[in-house]
């Protein structure tokens, strides 16, 4: 479903993904950990086109995301209709929340759907309503941001990015601005959410605890680079790489 192929990304002189490879298959839930600076959320904003790439190939289902084929096959950097078109199969959740301030939560939730998908009122109005009940938030649809709490705009993002019906699902430590009790409520809707749809997700977290139990994979950067990868089960008991062993421990005595 995702494909990095020899990705690269400088800015100057620091280069923030070294070549990076790595495929992701359809419905495959990856949790990506490592320390600041290792590129894991560079690795996100590439993917949804925020970054421009230096070297390399990024493929979203099946197809080439940051290149398109010119009338000879060769590929080409894509022009701006190719990359709308390819990021639309991607829906990404951030730290902050970003919701419209003057609009409630089913306003924020419908507005993409018919600026962009040209989805009429009524049509976005009920996947709306729908996907506002999916996060358990269906009696605060006229809420504005500011009478939600930070648990709950969290919630209206996510059901603000799946309103776009995207393959694939970005989390960008989607939980490091919410107080734990407020955090559990976030995790828990993604938990369903990967139970619920076939969706392929991507997400950068600090919580180990949620990572070994809703991953298929975890992959651990460093430097640009995975450094290891497996299981949730080989990565946190036996992690190969004292680098790893070094971050891991870290994070358990700092917790």
């Amino acid at each position: 479903m995702v494909r990095f192929a020899g990705v690269t990304k400088r800015y100057g002189e620091l280069t923030v993904l070294d070549g990076l490879d790595l495929q992701i298959e359809e419905g495959e839930k990856v949790a990506i950990i490592g320390p600041s600076g290792s590129g894991k959320s560079t690795l996100l904003r590439v993917l949804m086109t925020l970054e421009g790439i230096d070297e390399g190939v990024i493929e979203v289902d099946g197809e080439p995301l940051t290149h398109m084929p010119d009338a000879s096959g060769q590929l080409v950097p894509a022009n701006a209709r190719h990359l709308r078109r390819v990021r639309g199969k991607v829906g990404m959740v951030f730290q902050s929340f970003n919701l419209f301030p003057h609009m409630n939560a089913l306003q924020n939730v419908m507005e993409a759907p018919v600026q962009v998908l040209g989805l009429s009122k009524a049509e976005a109005r009920e996947r709306a309503e729908e996907l506002l009940a999916m996060v358990g938030l269906e009696d605060k649809l006229e809420h504005f941001p500011a009478q939600l709490s930070g648990g709950q705009q969290q919630r209206v993002a996510i059901a603000r990015a799946l309103a776009m019906r995207p393959k694939v699902m970005l989390f960008d430590e989607v939980t490091s601005a919410l107080d734990p009790e407020l955090c559990g409520e976030v995790l828990n809707v993604i938990r369903r959410l990967g139970e619920a749809h076939n969706l392929t997700m991507l997400m950068v977290t600090h919580q180990m605890g949620f990572a070994r139990e809703f991953a298929d994979r975890v992959c651990f950067f460093h430097q640009g680079r995975i450094h290891e990868q497996g299981s949730p089960d080989e990565l946190f008991n036996n992690p190969r790489e004292e680098r790893t062993r070094e971050f891991l421990s870290a994070v358990n005595e700092a917790h």
